[in-house]
């Protein structure tokens, strides 16, 4: 696996949506202990605020209960913001790969500032990892030169439970409740959360998320 150069999916369109904010979804109290829950979707309800843009180079949007990322195009990026502001929090979702090449990238965004700016926590479905981040549109890993492997993460067309954790100066990845990194970086303190998904040399990486939800680290 690979770093790629990044090229957005309708950067216009979707930073218009992403300014949206979020109403509609379940937020703390709006189920049993949800005390330590700040935000959360299982993607039931399509206007609850999450972009949706579908255009030649891929689509955002809601399908039958989840939440799909489709990537059209080769070494492509694409990612998906429902319009909220945190601090520090612990992200989990349930991720599934259901078409495309196996060398590819999903996860999650922490502390989005605006399309240039943010943390990203990804695996691949052929099994390797990575935390980094995008600042002034420059795209790095932190603590790593390459993303390593890790027999923790299912791979091909299979389900992974990632959690990512950013507290402080802390960055953490976990899939299937196990920790495969834990980084530092203190460029950004708070921001959106969101949804990633990218392909490499070969198009049609797609992924449908489920059951997210934030909640106090």
């Amino acid at each position: 696996m690979k770093l790629r150069s990044l090229l957005l999916l309708s950067t216009f369109v979707l930073i218009a949506l992403a300014c949206q904010a979020v109403t509609s979804g379940t937020t703390q109290g709006g189920s049993p202990a949800a005390e330590n829950v700040l935000f959360k979707d299982d993607f039931s309800d399509p206007s609850s605020g999450w972009d949706r843009v579908s255009v030649s180079d891929g689509v955002t949007d809601y399908v039958d209960g989840v939440y799909r990322i489709f990537v059209n195009t080769s070494n492509t990026d694409v990612w998906a913001n429902p319009g909220l502001n945190f601090d520090d929090v612990r992200i989990e979702v349930q991720a599934t790969k259901v078409g495309g090449d196996d060398n590819n990238d999903f996860g999650i965004i922490c502390r989005y500032q605006d399309n240039a700016n943010f943390y990203f926590f990804v695996i691949s479905s052929d099994g390797y990892y990575g935390v980094g981040k995008f600042v002034q549109g420059e795209q790095k890993l932190i603590g790593s030169e390459s993303m390593p492997p890790s027999e923790k993460i299912n791979t091909g067309n299979a389900t992974n439970h990632l959690r990512a954790d950013c507290v402080g100066n802390k960055l953490r990845l976990y899939v299937n409740d196990e920790l495969l990194t834990e980084v530092e970086d203190s460029d950004f303190t708070s921001g959106d959360v969101g949804l990633l998904a990218g392909s490499f040399d070969q198009p049609g990486t797609d992924i449908h998320f489920d059951d997210f939800v934030v909640l106090k680290p």
